[in-house]
């Protein structure tokens, strides 16, 4: 892994973790939220 990737896929794994918590506390609204972030940092990383 190249070191420029390190930070934008530490975010995409905090952006799942936060839908993952979201999603755990029944507030799906936010959990779509953190994937469609995560989603968004993965096409634009990638």
């Amino acid at each position: 892994m190249k070191k420029q990737y390190i930070f934008p896929c530490v975010l995409i794994l905090l952006d799942l973790c936060a839908a993952g918590v979201c999603a755990i506390s029944r507030d799906y609204k936010k959990a779509v939220y953190w994937i469609a972030a995560a989603v968004l940092n993965i096409t634009v990383t990638f």
